[in-house]
């Protein structure tokens, strides 16, 4: 499972609202896009539907739920 910095996109979150509270006109701003992920893997999930989990996916993985 990928998971975004859900803290950061509420920073980023409030500054868009900032801007439009300021009068900005919305269609003037950039969309933004996430920049970093987490990568989690549950073994005892992937044992369960029978999906073995190459091990270059868990060596790049930030956390292996087991």
């Amino acid at each position: 499972m990928l998971s975004t910095n859900y803290p950061a996109m509420a920073k980023r979150s409030a500054w868009f609202v900032d801007r439009i509270l300021k009068g900005t006109v919305p269609r003037e701003l950039a969309p933004d896009q996430a920049t970093e992920f987490k990568l989690f893997v549950n073994l005892k999930t992937a044992k369960e539907l029978a999906i073995t989990i190459p091990v270059t996916i868990l060596a790049r993985a930030d956390e292996v739920i087991e």
